[in-house]
């Protein structure tokens, strides 16, 4: 029995097939697997919601006597939405930390970076590839386009 399912494979070549390429097109697994995630989180919130505003004397009544406190359903929300709050935070610090100044050793090019060049330049083309300076960067996004003087 073995042996003849073993054979059909072979034939087939199925042992051989290789994975379709990712897409992000709709497929038969991924439509399962967000249904399963829809289904698992619409539980959750439901069960969240009647564990929070449903009354302690209700839920006794039914049987559900061991439960966490209702202290936990407004902290861990608040506790969630500022640990988001303080990772941007810390994000934007990292960015400014780690910001080199315009004055220093780090920002200089070499030999290798394409500058603009303004020759090469055909009007309603598409521009060609080159690094901007740190000046020029800074100038567009800080300063709206004003001069540093």
């Amino acid at each position: 029995m073995l042996e003849a399912i073993w054979e059909t494979f072979r034939r087939c070549h199925i042992y051989t097939m290789t994975k379709p390429e990712h897409t992000p097109f709709p497929s038969p697994e991924r439509a399962i697997y967000g249904f399963a995630l829809y289904l698992g989180s619409f539980i959750c919130i439901v069960l969240y919601i009647g564990w929070a505003f449903i009354p302690d004397s209700y839920l006794h009544s039914a049987g559900l006597t061991y439960y966490p406190q209702k202290y936990w359903a407004v902290a861990i929300p608040a506790y969630i939405i500022m640990i988001v709050l303080l990772g941007y935070l810390a994000y934007f610090a990292f960015v400014f930390i780690s910001t080199e100044n315009l004055d220093s050793l780090n920002t200089i090019t070499d030999k290798y970076a394409l500058c603009k060049n303004e020759e090469n330049i055909v009007e309603n083309s598409i521009p060609n590839i080159y690094d901007l300076s740190v000046s020029e960067v800074t100038r567009k996004y800080y300063l709206n386009g004003e001069s540093f003087n």
